[in-house]
């Protein structure tokens, strides 16, 4: 069977069989995307123009901040375009870019938060070796590292996924172009696509995954070896916005990437979907200037307001 879907599309149907559900996520999408942008430009643009943030934990989270930034609209306006009107289309190159940018970014949001884990290990239980460690070429280093392995994994698996033999009636049962989705479109042998699917979620969802709560259950043994209490507030403070952010992020990826085969996965794995794709960006900015006392004071600074004095 040929690939049916190349002159056509592909139709996202999403909860078009609940029109009333798709308003009340029109309206959801359309703030936390407006969210997103604001959230996600205000964290670059404090990380770039005020000098108290240049240091690599702002240098990693304004990478983030931008991930988020392409991430999110990569597929928030089709979504929205979708969920306003009775046509659900996408084009075969709209949803070949949009599975293109979702891989690539997915990936590297996952190596990013796993160097972003061994920033703060080495912050807190090397905290004397930490200028002479995490140095500015070693950041830019891992930052690349990071967008590199996500380009890698998306020319990977890309190829392979829009290939398979799609069925005649391009129904995709998703909002949005992703791998699972659309291996469950097809009408041919999907073995490959699910072992490579097997093997990149093992590569690129648990390795770093490890790694990460290898790096804070180092760093929450060293916090529990800290004397002061204050002294252990300021140790967690600097982790606590990050773990906040892997929870969220690797919940809702593990459950749209590793979900089960059967109808009531497929339903929860589609809002789960949409809070990996909408609601984790708007939230990452909120997460990092609600607790993070730097960057409040450095928005504080940017309105030409003296941050510093009022936390004195």
């Amino acid at each position: 069977m040929g690939n049916q879907s190349s002159p056509e599309g592909f139709l996202l149907l999403g909860f078009s069989e609940h029109p009333g559900l798709e308003k009340i996520l029109f309206l959801v999408i359309s703030t936390s995307y407006l969210l997103a942008l604001v959230g996600n430009t205000l964290i670059i643009t404090l990380s770039v123009l005020d000098p108290r943030l240049h240091s690599p934990m702002y240098f990693f989270l304004s990478n983030l901040s931008f991930l988020d930034l392409c991430f999110t609209t990569s597929c928030v306006p089709q979504m929205l375009v979708n969920l306003w009107g009775p046509k659900k289309t996408i084009s075969f190159l709209g949803c070949s870019v949009q599975l293109f940018i979702f891989l690539s970014l997915g990936t590297t949001e996952c190596i990013l938060l796993s160097v972003m884990a061994f920033d703060r290990y080495v912050a807190v239980c090397q905290p004397l070796h930490y200028t002479t460690i995490i140095q500015p070429r070693l950041c830019r280093q891992l930052a690349s590292v990071a967008w590199v392995i996500g380009l890698v994994e998306s020319v990977i698996q890309t190829p392979p996924t829009l290939r398979l033999p799609f069925c005649p009636h391009r129904q995709v049962d998703d909002f949005v172009c992703e791998v699972p989705s659309l291996i469950q479109l097809s009408c041919g042998d999907t073995s490959y696509n699910e072992i490579q699917m097997a093997v990149a979620s093992v590569l690129i969802l648990i390795v770093p995954l490890s790694l990460i709560l290898a790096s804070y259950v180092a760093i929450a043994q060293a916090v529990l070896r800290i004397n002061s209490a204050k002294g252990r507030r300021e140790a967690f403070g600097t982790c606590s916005s990050h773990l906040t952010i892997v929870i969220l992020f690797y919940s809702s990826v593990i459950a749209v990437y590793l979900q089960p085969k059967n109808p009531y996965a497929q339903e929860r794995g589609k809002f789960f979907g949409l809070f990996y794709a909408v609601g984790a960006p708007s939230l990452n900015p909120l997460i990092y200037t609600l607790r993070n006392k730097e960057v409040k004071r450095a928005f504080s600074r940017l309105l030409g307001k003296d941050g510093d004095s009022r936390e004195n």
